[in-house]
Parts: structure tokens; sequence; C-alpha cells
């Protein structure tokens, strides 16, 4: 199947298209000459070419990419945005390299041998010369969650320590949103695996085992085995060995349930009781997980990439625009014996669109606030590029005015709709709503997003320091032909392609779907920089108490 892909698309926008319907002042948006297809695709062509050796981060391939960024960034017309009039911002982390990977389960007399990337996909990321568990008691601890303002805690004051935790992943709503005690069908951050490991190491835990389920991880086995089997990274941490647990794990569900029975436990009864905050932690009587590998623990740097145009008359103020260069590098050969996972829609797409915006403002008159770009580093590793700038910020994120997060871009034509991830949580709902009606396309909020989106790439790290983030693509129907084999290629995309060898970039993509998206990120971006308003967040999101801290510094 071929679907044309348009060398040039011309998206004007129209004199009086106001991108944020509630602002005092809807700036005139410059008209542009063209978002231009080929120069997206060549973008993702390159970065997703097997030379690139699949953007793993510390790795030969970064400073190839590195190059190639700020090469395109300085002939779109921005300026090297990082510290000390670099293109790039050091990230200091720590790299983690398993190997010799021994694992084991044991009751009685039986013993079950663990194969990694198989049964299990364990890891640490806790500086170390090589982690030993021997014999270390089983506990299920249901979703493994502390919410105290949701009067929930999974562990109930039990002594956890030296113990391995089995833990649900998703939070409580998954299997009966009717319960509403994590707000319904959508994860909440308490769901994420990420979550699952810092609070077992808040619970003085020697280990998780994190229950992989396909729908309530939203992906499957392989998407695990994958990224759990090339080296780990994590930020330079003062005190690792009370934040990190020893041994961080996946295990199949089938050997769990098996494990479960053994044990004389009922897996799914105990999921359900798992539901309930009267929920108590169950031992698992007379099992026992053992472990050994040796670690290699060294220090690297990566970088983000960051590129700026200063404002005219508010140059301190900035609107962000970020997506993450990195993928996952090389691991085991698949089926065909590829083992480059070469990353082109995640995020060679995303990476391709933050070029493209850049050239858009490179080439237009300069705006009253300073924009910039981010390249980030890691987000396959936990977001921690996007973590380590909001923690370390090179713009004072109190006056950095909100942003545009691009993660996986639409590269298989135009839809109905604008998907917002997180909907509800700022006014940035309001602005993309306007400005998508010249498109004729409606809103449609995540209302059942149980994937957890929202807390899965790089906004979340700055929205959770109080900056308004809109995290928004393509979502709903196709509309134009061939619609079946359009949806086709979307499905097999999250089906066979996402975190394996195939997402490789293919010269039939129709990028006319994220032209449109980027005429909006672009439309509302531009507004909000020439503007005097600044985007609030909703009553009643989690991080309008921490944006209010610094509300005197935006008067």
């Amino acid at each position: 199947m071929r679907i044309a892909t348009s060398l040039a698309v011309v998206l004007m926008a129209g004199a009086a298209l106001s991108a944020c319907a509630t602002s005092p002042n809807p700036a005139a948006v410059h008209r542009q000459a063209a978002f231009d297809a080929a120069r997206i695709s060549e973008d993702i062509r390159v970065l997703s070419d097997d030379s690139f050796e699949g953007r793993g981060i510390a790795t030969p391939a970064e400073a190839k990419v590195i190059a190639y960024l700020s090469q395109q960034y300085e002939a779109a017309g921005l300026q090297p945005g990082g510290p000390n009039g670099q293109w790039t911002q050091d990230v200091i982390l720590n790299r983690f390299v398993q190997s010799n990977i021994h694992a084991s389960l044991k009751l009685g007399d039986w013993t079950l041998p663990l194969t990694q990337g198989r049964e299990v996909a364990i890891s640490t990321r806790r500086p170390a010369d090589h982690v030993s568990l021997k014999d270390a008691p089983l506990v299920f601890v249901g979703y493994g969650i502390k919410a105290p303002e949701r009067n929930w805690d999974d562990f109930k004051g039990q002594d956890l320590r030296g113990k391995i935790l089995v833990v649900l992943v998703n939070d409580a709503d998954f299997e009966d949103p009717s319960l509403n005690t994590f707000g319904g069908k959508a994860m909440t951050y308490y769901g994420r695996w990420t979550y699952k490991y810092e609070e077992a190491a808040r619970q003085g835990a020697a280990g998780v085992l994190i229950v992989h389920e396909t729908a309530p991880a939203s992906y499957g086995w392989q998407t695990v085995a994958n990224s759990w089997g090339v080296p780990q990274f994590d930020i330079l941490r003062q005190n690792a060995a009370a934040e990190r647990v020893s041994m961080e794990g996946w295990i199949q569900r089938d050997v769990a349930v098996d494990l479960f029975r053994r044990a004389g436990l009922d897996f799914e009864a105990l999921k359900v009781q798992a539901r309930s905050r009267d929920f108590q932690p169950v031992t698992l009587p007379g099992a026992s997980f053992s472990t050994e590998f040796d670690v290699k623990t060294d220090r690297i740097t990566s970088h983000n990439v960051i590129a700026r145009l200063p404002g005219t008359t508010h140059p301190d103020e900035t609107v962000l625009y970020t997506a993450h260069w990195d993928h996952i590098g090389m691991g085991e050969p698949d089926a065909t014996g590829d083992r480059i996972f070469n990353g082109a829609v995640d995020n060679a797409s995303g990476t391709a669109g933050l070029l493209e915006l850049a050239r858009m403002f490179g080439t237009s008159p300069p705006t009253e606030r300073s924009v910039v770009m981010i390249s980030f580093t890691g987000e396959e590793s936990g977001l921690l590029g996007s973590e380590y700038y909001a923690a370390n910020p090179v713009y004072p994120l109190a006056k950095t005015v909100g942003g545009f997060n691009m993660d996986s871009m639409n590269v298989y034509g135009r839809v109905t709709g604008l998907g917002v991830t997180g909907y509800g949580q700022s006014d940035f709902d309001e602005r993309l709503a306007a400005a998508i009606q010249p498109q004729g396309r409606t809103l449609m909020p995540d209302y059942e997003n149980a994937a957890g989106t929202y807390y899965r790439s790089d906004h979340f790290p700055l929205a959770k320091r109080g900056v308004p983030m809109a995290y928004a693509g393509s979502r709903g129907d196709f509309r134009d032909e061939p619609i079946a084999q359009r949806e086709a290629a979307r499905a097999e995309y999250g089906a066979k392609r996402y975190h394996q060898a195939a997402d490789e970039w293919s010269p039939d993509w129709d990028y006319s779907g994220m032209i449109e998206d980027l005429q909006v990120f672009y439309n509302v971006g531009r507004a909000l920089a020439n503007d005097r308003d600044w985007p609030k967040w909703k009553p009643g999101s989690e991080f309008g108490p921490v944006r209010s801290e610094t509300d005197a510094q935006r008067r």
C-alpha cells in the first residue's frame, strides 16, 4: 500500500484566526510560506537511518544526533540556547549495564529458573558492581500505592525491608472505573511503573516485580523485554540508596499466576481485593526470589540540544517547544535479525516536527517573547533529559510561559480531531480548540486514557514543577481515502512496531495530518510569544499550587 506523500503542503493561517479564545489580545498570526513534508520526511529518514544505531544515549550515535540537530537549528536561523552559548546542556547520568543475569523462583521443592527477556525483565538503577538477592520473601502489595490524599495505603505499615514486592501495573480504577478512587479509567501517576519503583524504595524493599498484563500496561511483553534489555540510566542522585531499590523488574503474567497457585493463592481473586482501600499485603507462603547479576556502573554525560530565538521586548519570558531525540539504541535481534531500534515514529517524527517549527519561526518576524526549542535526551530511560532540565533550568521556570511537547507524531494522514492528553489540566484546552476550528477538526479529550500517557513524555517533569505544557496530537477518524489502509497502518504500528526494530522510516508516509498539528502548535505558540498572557492551570489540577508559588514573578 502506498499513501502518496505531499511534497510541499501550504497551510496558511487565516488573518482572523485567534490562537487563544481567552487571550485579551490574540496576536495576528504571521502568514507562513509552508510547512514542507519533504523536509520533514528527510529529517525522519536521516535520524532513523541505521547509521544512527537507534539513537542510543551515550553511544557514538549521540554525537551524530547533536551535530545534525545543531546544524539544522543554525540553518533555521536560531541561536545556541544552552549554557555559555552552547548548543547543548550537559545531562549527567549514571549508566548501568547488567550482565550474567541469573534469577529463579522457589517454593518448597519447586524451582523455576527465570530467563531475562522471557519470564522476567530485571535491571537496577542503584550504583553497584554486583546485585545478589538470595531467597528473598515475596509479598503481594496490590497496586503498590500510598496516596494519603486519597486515603489509600497498600502497605498498611508492614515491614517490607529486604522483601520483593509483587505489584500490579496501573491503578485500582483500571479494572473498575466506577470505583473512581483514582479518577476513573484514566491512569494517574500512581499507575506508572516509575512510581511503583520509587514507592518501593521509600518502603525499604529489596526489589520489585511488576506483573505484566498487556491491557493495563498498554503495551506487550516484547516492549518490556526490549526496553529492559539495554543499558539503563538515571540522573545523578545525592542518595541513590534511599531512592532506588536494588532490583527493578517485571514478571510475565502467566508465571505470576502459576506462582500464586503454587502458594495456595488465587491471583484473580487478589486482584479484586486490591481494588479496595481495605486491602492488606499478602505474603506468598514459602515462596522466594533469587537473582544475581553483574553491574557495570559508570557516570556519563548525555546532552539536551537547545536552540533559541531571543524575544524583542520580553526576552526573559520563554515559550517552549520540546521533543526527545533519543531511542533505545541496539538490542537483541528480532526474528529478521535486525537489532537496530531505529525509532522513526518514536521519536524521529517529533524531532522532525521540532526542526520544522524552528524553520517556521526562524523565517518569520521575531516575537516579543523568546522561543526555545529543546531536543531532550533520555526520554526512553525515564524522562531523564527533561527531568534534568526541569531540575536545572537554563531559563527560569517561573518565567517560562508554557509549551508544547511532541512525541510520536501522525505519519498516516489527516484526521478529524486533535487529541489532548491531560485534558482538563490547563487552559491550553481552549487555546487549542480555537486554533483547530479553521481546520474543521474537533478537540478530543482523553477521559479514557488508561495508558497514563500524560505521565510518559517530556512535558511531565516541567508540568509537575508548575509550567503549563500542552501535549496534543492527531486523533480520530481519517478524512481521506484510502481510509482502511491508513487505519491498518496506524494499528500495525501500535501492535508490531512500537519499541521494535520495525519502527523504520517509510517513503510512503503522509504528513498532511502532522502538518495540521504543527500549524496549530505554531499558531498558538506564536500568539503567546507576542502576548502578555500566561496560560493557567485549571482549578483542581495538582500542578496549580506549584505554579502559584511564583505568581508574583509574572506580574
